[in-house]
């Protein structure tokens, strides 16, 4: 396939087998006039309405307790995102269902303050969203995000939110009246500069010029922003470190944090697929790379090592990443957290219910 010939406005070209189903419907043979099953066809949204929304954390690589997510799926269609592998236990496909069947969980702010009210809840930070984007498009109509702030502020809960859309701004009422209590950490994602790899490998994203803006909106308005250089694809997008901090810097992001692609169950062979063809000359340099910096595989699991990698590629990114922040960021950081605002009852007391 030709790059002029992807999918437009997509990420990966098809949709990998999915191990949890037993049957499922394949194309084995074009007959006739018959439409490829892999068309490109429209988004599609499917109403959940969980139990539980607010998750724990057990991973030793993360600092934060909790995680919740009001969307399944991502329209950003992100070709390396960690999250498409959860979205075979919806029995959908990792490839392209991933980015155009999207499970809107619409009671998330009613769930979230139910369990906020437990007697044995513990307070610490919940990050918005830990597994795909709180602010995709369809949260601009569903505005699910924005009622789940309005729960958090209520219940002076503190929150970390992590995002790469421009409609967190939306919220920026919501923010400055969490960030006056020290309950909000913000951070955005800028994987590349580049416009041209950014429509290939984040396509239905914000452009990165756009995201400098919101960090620099954020900030003026008094808010810590940590601009996330991730994921760091070796062979791809490393040489840009430098230039990305420096750029989120004078936009007035307080801290920069980076990870390495690592390319775990289906997203594998979607990013190999997708690599080979949108960047065929780069493709064997760039698998080569990424399996160098987790121990000669593509996929890595490792507790310790598989958000930054080993190895003599990840070796010098580690290095670049910390000579750029010394040299853009000295002597910044962000605020601490105060937990000791919360309060069951505020919720009741402001008419929540």
């Amino acid at each position: 396939m030709k790059a002029e010939e992807f999918l437009k406005g997509r990420g990966a070209q098809y949709n990998p087998a999915n191990p949890y189903l037993k049957q499922e419907y394949v194309a084995e043979h074009i007959e006739g006039l018959d439409e490829p099953m892999l068309s490109n066809t429209r988004t599609e949204f499917f109403t959940e309405h969980p139990k539980k929304i607010v998750n724990n954390v057990d991973s030793p690589d993360l600092g934060l307790a909790y995680s919740m997510n009001p969307y399944q799926g991502c329209e950003h269609g992100c070709i390396y995102c960690y999250a498409r592998n959860s979205h075979q236990y919806w029995g959908f496909g990792a490839g392209l269902d991933f980015e155009r069947k999207i499970i809107v969980k619409e009671n998330a702010p009613e769930v979230l303050a139910r369990q906020l009210e437990n007697p044995n809840w513990k307070v610490m930070p919940i990050m918005l969203a830990g597994n795909t984007d709180c602010y995709q498009p369809i949260e601009a109509k569903k505005k699910l995000t924005r009622r789940m702030l309005e729960v958090l502020l209520q219940y002076r809960h503190p929150v970390s939110i992590i995002t790469k859309n421009a409609l967190i701004l939306r919220d920026l009422d919501l923010l400055q009246e969490l960030n006056k209590l020290d309950l909000v950490h913000i951070n955005i994602s800028i994987t590349t500069l580049d416009e041209k790899l950014r429509q290939k490998l984040e396509p239905r994203t914000a452009s990165a010029a756009k995201r400098l803006d919101v960090v620099k909106q954020l900030s003026a308005a008094g808010l810590d922003v940590n601009v996330m250089v991730a994921p760091i694809i070796p062979g791809l997008n490393d040489s840009e470190i430098p230039q990305i901090i420096k750029q989120a810097a004078e936009a007035g992001a307080c801290s920069a944090a980076y990870t390495i692609v690592r390319l775990n169950g289906s997203i594998g062979p979607i990013f190999e697929d997708w690599i080979r063809e949108a960047f065929p000359d780069k493709a064997e340099k760039v698998l080569k790379q990424i399996a160098d910096c987790h121990g000669g595989k593509l996929s890595d699991s490792r507790f310790g090592t598989r958000m930054h990698g080993e190895g003599k590629f990840a070796d010098t990114i580690s290095k670049l990443f910390k000579m750029s922040k010394q040299k853009y960021m000295p002597n910044r950081s962000s605020r601490p957290y105060n937990l000791t605002h919360f309060c069951t009852k505020a919720g009741k007391q402001l008419g929540l219910f």
